[in-house]
């Protein structure tokens, strides 16, 4: 039985990552496609918002940049074949991306904000569960998470002050008829 060499394993992971990282972005991209977000929704851009709230154009930036640490982080676990820890890893990261995937629409297609503080307070479990899982078999990978985890804070804390400065937010109609999920 031979040792496999360092470009081995760098050619080893960098396969994986050619997957991981697309299909991560890919299903964010087709999350985010399920109900217009920013400015292309007209429920959203009804609701107060608070100060700190960023201009759109930082949370598509932002989603990338933390699903592609998220894809390279997924890729160093699948990688780590020889971890006892690495099928609980992999679960826990699908959990916590099922339920991220899950907030996009809760928000901007049914406009239930307070439902999707509470998923995002499930996401940020589920994916610290995540990074102190990855950490125990790949430093590199829970420290991709970390990111992943304060931008979770922060957008818990737009969600909640959404939901304080619009109470009746779910009962709000945009100025146009239409629908805002769309398939």
């Amino acid at each position: 039985m031979e040792i496999a060499t360092k470009e081995q394993l760098r050619g080893a992971f960098l396969r994986w990552a050619v997957v991981t990282v697309p299909l991560i972005l890919l299903l964010g991209f087709a999350s985010s496609r399920i109900a217009p977000a920013g400015a292309e929704n007209r429920w959203y851009a009804a609701l107060v918002r608070p100060g700190i709230t960023p201009p759109d154009w930082v949370f598509p930036v932002a989603w990338s940049a933390l699903y592609i640490m998220m894809g390279l982080a997924l890729a160093m676990i699948i990688h780590a074949r020889g971890s006892r820890l690495r099928a609980l890893a992999i679960v826990l990261f699908a959990l916590q991306l099922v339920l991220n995937l899950a907030w996009s629409p809760l928000f901007f297609g049914m406009h239930q904000v307070w439902p999707a503080l509470i998923l995002l307070v499930a996401i940020f479990v589920a994916a610290l569960a995540t990074t102190l899982a990855f950490g125990r078999i790949r430093s590199a990978a829970a420290w991709l998470m970390v990111p992943y985890l304060a931008w979770l804070c922060f957008a818990g804390l737009l969600n909640w002050q959404v939901g304080k400065l619009n109470p009746n937010a779910s009962t709000l109609v945009p100025s146009s008829a239409s629908a805002q999920m769309s398939f």
